[in-house]
């Protein structure tokens, strides 16, 4: 890329991290191309100065670096190979991948982003909507050295702790390590805030003794504090975890290791899903551990 003037980016993925990630860069001075399948979320964006495409096709033509930010494996699978889509269309860019994605997939494009003359990253990201809005991300990366270090600038508007671990894949890998590490996390919080209900505690109380001690951490300050409150608003969907802790125990598979951890939370949001709860929060677990 020209080190002399800002790369144009197509961000494609504009939920509710996705818009603030895309907001930073637009705030930066970078040229910034959208879509989303839902046009209306791109609003702000576009009156902010971002350029919106109706196809993903003619956004990956018209841009330097392309970051996609979307559901499912089988949405960045239509993305990238999809006819006339970012494969096809994209000319000597830069691909970043930050969805929770599939580790193999994120090798697989990384190999035909190569035979096309296109470099190939994956990038997924911890630290939710907040993280997002205060671009304070964690961001996990697969890929090759000099590929990472051009696009480390654009990165850093977004992130804050910026770690290339390894080859195509690492990135997506090290994620799985991640969401295994919250599946346990989460069921420990949401046990705990249980146990203080249900002993008669004040839970508030609860949260500033255990809240300073060994127990703290990120789940336990900010998803517990809105367990008490009864908030179960999305910073991050049920049915986003649940895909992520499927393929965090497929991965698993592939290497013979147990996880009876994940497997029980992959088993508890399922009941969740099944009950409505899919467009939940992820501290909508805390439910489950409530006597009705």
């Amino acid at each position: 890329m020209d080190s002399n003037q800002k790369p144009t980016i197509g961000f494609i993925g504009l939920g509710i991290m996705g818009s603030s990630m895309a907001g930073h860069l637009l705030a930066a001075g970078y040229p910034v191309n959208v879509y989303n399948r839902s046009k209306d979320k791109t609003n702000a964006l576009v009156e902010k100065g971002a350029k919106w495409y109706d196809t993903v096709g003619d956004l990956a033509a018209n841009s330097n670096v392309i970051i996609t930010m979307v559901g499912y494996p089988t949405d960045v699978e239509e993305i990238y190979f999809g006819t006339g889509k970012i494969l096809d269309r994209a000319s000597n860019a830069y691909f970043i991948d930050m969805t929770t994605s599939s580790p193999s997939l994120a090798a697989r494009i990384a190999q035909e982003a190569e035979k096309r003359g296109c470099h190939s990253l994956d990038a997924p990201v911890s630290g939710g909507d907040i993280g997002a809005r205060n671009a304070k991300l964690s961001i996990m990366v697969g890929g090759k050295q000099a590929d990472f270090d051009a696009v480390l600038p654009i990165l850093k508007i977004m992130g804050s702790n910026i770690v290339l671990q390894g080859g195509p894949g690492a990135g997506q890998h090290t994620k799985m390590c991640n969401q295994i590490v919250i599946a346990g996390t989460i069921m420990g919080v949401s046990e705990g805030l249980a146990y203080a209900k249900q002993a008669g505690l004040d839970a508030n109380k609860v949260m500033e003794s255990i809240g300073g001690g060994a127990a703290s951490g990120f789940q336990l300050l900010n998803l517990g504090t809105k367990m008490i409150a009864g908030d179960f608003a999305p910073g991050f969907y049920v049915e986003h975890f649940l895909k992520d802790l499927g393929i965090a125990l497929d991965e698993a598979g592939k290497i013979q290791l147990d996880m009876p951890a994940v497997s029980l939370a992959k088993r508890l949001y399922d009941d969740l899903v099944a009950k409505g709860c899919a467009r939940d929060g992820t501290q909508v677990l805390y439910t489950k551990y409530i006597p009705k």
